[in-house]
This record gives C-alpha cells, sequence and structure tokens, in this order.
C-alpha cells in the first residue's frame, strides 16, 4: 500500500470495534468468525450489533447501533454496498468512522474484500488508510427531518398517471418537472438511480446537487447538477399528492401543495478507505469503460 495522504485525523490506538452483519444472512457466522479472530490478534475487542447477533445465534452480549456508535473507534458493515449505506444512515449523528467489507464484487462504496481484511488491518494500524467525509443531503418535510447519503425521489403516487413537481431556489421558480417525478442526489448517490437515468457521475468528494427528472414527459428537460450554496424546494401539483423515498429505505407520502426542502447537512458521512483506493478505476470496473 502507497503511505497514506489523508489529511483527515486518523484514529488513534484502536481499542473496540462494531460490527454490523447484512441483515437476514445467517451463513455470515463463518466470515465473522474470521474477522473477529483478527482483531482479536490484535487486541481489539469485537461488539456485535444486536440484530445481527440474533441472525448468527451469538449467545455473548451485543448491543443496539446506538450503543455501538457510543463505545467503539469505528464500525465494521459486513455485506454490500446496501449494508454500508444502512449502517452510515443509522449512525449519522455520532460521526463515527465506518468501514465496509464487501462479500463479492467491490462496490462503488465498499472497496475491501474479506480475503485481504487482515492485510488492511495491518497497514489501518500504522496508519496507512484515510477516512473520506462525504456529503449528505438534509431533507425536510412538514415536521419531518431526515438525511440522505444517496438520494432523495420525490415520484407519483400511481401508476396510471405522471405527476407535476414546481422547482424553487432560494425561494424563487426555477423549473417545473411533468413526468414520473425528480432525484435529488448527492454526488455519492450519482452511481446509484440518478446514473440508471441517465445523470452525470460527480466525484464523491465533490459538494453538490445533482437534480434529474424521471421518464420526463418534456425532452427538454435534463439533469442538473447544483452548487449546495442553494436551498431547493419541490412543491407537489397533484390531488393524489406523491411519495418521498430516503435512500431507497424510508418512504414518507405528502400531500398536494405540499413542499420538501432540500439543503446540505450539516452531517457528514465519515468512511474509512484504503489508500490506493481509486474511484475511477472502480468505475472503469463497474461500468467496463474501454472494453
Amino acid at each position: 500500500m502507497k503511505k497514506s495522504l489523508n489529511k483527515n485525523p486518523l484514529m488513534q490506538n484502536i481499542k473496540k470495534v462494531g460490527i454490523v452483519l447484512r441483515p437476514d444472512t445467517p451463513e455470515l457466522i463463518k466470515e465473522f468468525s474470521l474477522i473477529k479472530s483478527i482483531f482479536g490478534k490484535n487486541n481489539i475487542e469485537v461488539l456485535l450489533e444486536e440484530n445481527s447477533a440474533s441472525t448468527i445465534k451469538y449467545n455473548d452480549k451485543s448491543y443496539s447501533i446506538k450503543e455501538l456508535s457510543k463505545n467503539v473507534d469505528f464500525i465494521l458493515s459486513l455485506g454490500g454496498d446496501g449494508t454500508l449505506l444502512s449502517v452510515i444512515r443509522q449512525t449519522i449523528d455520532f460521526s463515527i468512522p465506518v468501514l465496509g467489507i464487501n462479500l463479492g464484487n467491490l462496490g462503488f462504496l465498499t472497496d475491501i474484500k474479506i480475503d485481504n481484511f487482515e492485510e488492511f488491518l495491518d497497514e489501518m494500524i500504522k496508519g496507512n488508510y484515510r477516512i473520506d467525509h462525504r456529503m449528505m443531503i438534509e431533507g425536510n418535510i412538514k415536521f419531518n427531518s431526515f438525511n440522505a447519503f444517496n438520494d432523495i425521489v420525490i415520484s407519483r403516487k400511481s401508476i396510471s398517471s405522471m405527476i407535476k413537481i414546481k422547482a424553487y431556489i432560494n425561494g424563487s421558480l426555477f423549473n417545473t418537472y411533468y413526468g414520473d417525478g425528480v432525484v435529488i442526489s448527492s454526488p455519492s448517490g450519482s452511481t446509484a438511480y440518478n446514473l440508471s437515468l441517465g445523470g452525470p457521475i460527480v466525484y464523491p468528494l465533490t459538494e453538490a446537487f445533482i437534480i434529474t427528472p424521471i421518464a420526463s414527459h418534456s425532452l427538454t428537460q435534463r439533469p442538473l447538477v447544483m452548487p449546495v450554496e442553494f436551498e431547493i424546494e419541490f412543491e407537489i401539483i397533484d390531488s393524489q399528492g406523491a411519495v418521498v423515498i430516503v435512500d431507497g429505505q424510508d418512504i414518507y407520502e405528502i400531500d398536494e401543495k405540499q413542499k420538501v426542502k432540500i439543503k446540505i447537512s450539516d452531517k457528514k458521512a465519515h468512511m474509512i478507505h484504503n489508500t490506493d483506493r481509486n474511484f475511477f478505476e472502480v468505475l472503469n470496473e463497474k461500468l467496463r469503460w474501454g472494453n
């Protein structure tokens, strides 16, 4: 591995780590036991999240995600990008670093495979790793406030009709979307739903919003990249209302004339990475560029 050029503060003297497993996967007991033994060799205590413990029938004490976040140096997510995304969203209030271990092909978010974990931990203990601080999006609907890592989707309720959405920047109308809805993505989420809609790929450490229409009725509607200094509002113009989907995990129903307010969150996702990780190499592999 290359020597770390990370400018963000690294963890010192790692003593405890929390582990969260991919849900409903009892066969991960084998991988968990391996990872726990590797931490044990390095005198690092392992605390297992309670739902994960139930899944693999772990008999020792287990902990809520909140308890883990308050008592460990970092949290390890064992699964894939979806598991890591869930962990980040659940721990966002605690500014805890999260490391994703991928059990299959490398993901856009997870770059360490379990076969390479022991080597990576050795380098991590030496300080040869980095912590990326990634932008989150904050959304507000009436009295509900939430944070999204990838995206916030505003979608029609009925598959038989389209939805009209008025968009405002700092209180001034700038566009009206008519179609299946709109996706507001972070740079990290630009390779998720946004990408499948033909939206642009944005380097994940950039701070910007990406607004991408879903099946727009007009060919003149195009994805738009916006600076985070703006506050964006989306007003629902549809008697049936709309649904708001946060990172594909939480769903809110909203009524006609209600507004969804979007701005940059004051919270960041803290992600542990290999110093050799190269976002453009990941793109090349995942999107088969040049093949």
